[in-house]
């Protein structure tokens, strides 16, 4: 289920329960409503909202601090592969083949991480396969002075930093965030909707009021779940910057 699709069922049932909350108020005698009974059911709502604004905040924390770092993560590739390319350069006329398949490998990188989960696995075989032969051609190249030494051994650093990311982002779950929190989050508003729209008589502002307030609260749940999936939706980590790091040859 797309981050679209959860908010959405969020706000209807955040909406349902405030039509339930409006029955409610009707049906039930007024003294369930009025005097100790209405302080316990104030008490009990704050102690929700309290648990609710608490979950909403750990949830953004956590997935705010996973995106930027998976951004941060992108980023350190991104200039590795250029350092590495044009450590490859500097290397000279046996360094071409290897620059060719460095840009053979970031079409096949770009491809397994912004992919959707059917096709990527097939894509992700062949980025590792691409990125060790990478390795080993690097390995074998044999310096012709003390220069070309620092280059390959500076190259093979880089390039195996430029592995461990890759299989990081391989790793990445395509959801970081757990569902039974989204879920026990969205009973928590349920609860806290309902209790409002019992606490009065329903009227167009108080209605206006309430539904404004749950849509709020369904856009955060969005946000929370769209930083979640850093390779897919609306704030999507971009691949342009890896995708046209290097220049033709």
């Amino acid at each position: 289920m797309s981050a679209v699709e959860t908010a959405l069922l969020a706000l209807s049932a955040t909406l349902a329960s405030i039509a339930v909350g409006v029955f409610l108020r009707h049906k039930l005698p007024e003294a369930h409503l009025s005097g100790d009974s209405k302080d316990v059911i104030k008490l009990a709502t704050a102690l929700v909202a309290t648990m609710a604004a608490l979950v909403t905040a750990l949830l953004f924390a956590s997935t705010r601090a996973s995106y930027e770092a998976t951004r941060s993560q992108v980023g350190q590739l991104t200039a590795n592969v250029v350092e590495l390319d044009r450590l490859l350069e500097d290397y000279g006329a046996e360094g071409v083949a290897l620059r060719q398949a460095l840009r053979q490998d970031v079409s096949a990188i770009v491809d397994a991480i912004w992919r959707d989960a059917d096709t990527a696995a097939q894509t992700r075989t062949q980025a590792s396969a691409t990125q060790a032969r990478v390795i080993a051609q690097l390995r074998q190249l044999v310096p012709r002075d003390s220069l070309q030494a620092s280059l390959q051994a500076r190259a093979s650093t880089i390039s195996n930093v430029l592995a461990e990311i890759q299989l990081a982002l391989y790793a990445h779950p395509s959801d970081s965030l757990s569902k039974p929190f989204v879920v026990v989050l969205v009973l928590w508003l349920c609860f806290i909707f309902g209790t409002f729209a019992m606490s009065a008589d329903a009227n167009a502002t108080m209605l206006s009021v309430l539904f404004f307030c749950a849509l709020s609260a369904a856009s955060a749940i969005y946000l929370i779940l769209e930083l979640g999936q850093p390779f897919d939706g609306l704030m999507q980590i971009r691949s342009d910057s890896l995708q046209h790091a290097l220049s033709p040859l």
